[in-house]
């Protein structure tokens, strides 16, 4: 299945990348602050469509993750550039966090291509830490985003420190996390080759 609602609602949200980079690049913060609780709405929303009306799809899986990840890179990718955001204490986000969150990603992407070269694995599935530090960043470039339009940032480097912790420690999780999942693999494929 592919042109379920949820998938349409995943693709909005890509849509709605190049709007918000855009609009933050250009200085108008506020629009953008919209733009990305409207994309971070959407993405519970896909989720509980598919889910309640049982419209979850191999697609979904896929671009579901992919819209995420091209959200929260786009967004600090541009948050680390000077002259951004208004000035502020802890403004521009420090290089070393926007590091942390895609070094993460490319050693996901890197340990799922590679077993997937050698083993021909294809079950990856995301793990409850890797949930939750998506969900973390999420909220930490809402809070970004957030602080020039409230006047307060005394609280960002705290963000920052929360955001790496988790960005370090799913992506070091992330490789135990799919040793488990091809282990399972192997078990359940184990018994069938049996009965063969």
């Amino acid at each position: 299945m592919i042109l379920t609602i949820p998938n349409l609602i995943s693709f909005l949200r890509m849509a709605l990348i190049p709007v918000f980079a855009s609009l933050l690049f250009y200085g108008y913060g506020a629009a953008a602050l919209a733009v990305f609780v409207i994309a971070g709405i959407s993405d519970g929303v896909d989720g509980f469509i598919a889910r309640r009306f049982d419209q979850q799809s191999e697609l979904g899986t896929i671009i579901d993750p992919i819209a995420d990840k091209l959200l929260m890179t786009t967004a600090f990718i541009i948050l680390t550039m000077p002259n951004v955001m208004q000035p502020s204490p802890h403004l521009p986000v420090p290089f070393w966090v926007t590091a942390a969150v895609i070094g993460r990603d490319v050693l996901i992407v890197t340990v799922a291509a590679a077993i997937n070269i050698i083993t021909g694995f294809r079950g990856f599935k995301p793990s409850w830490l890797g949930k939750a530090s998506t969900f973390v960043q999420v909220v930490a470039v809402g809070l970004i985003l957030l602080s020039p339009v409230a006047g307060y940032s005394f609280y960002l480097p705290t963000v920052y420190t929360i955001v790496a912790i988790f960005a370090v420690a799913s992506g070091v999780h992330y490789i135990f996390h799919v040793a488990r999942l091809m282990k399972e693999d192997e078990s359940t494929v184990a018994p069938s080759a049996k009965g063969e």
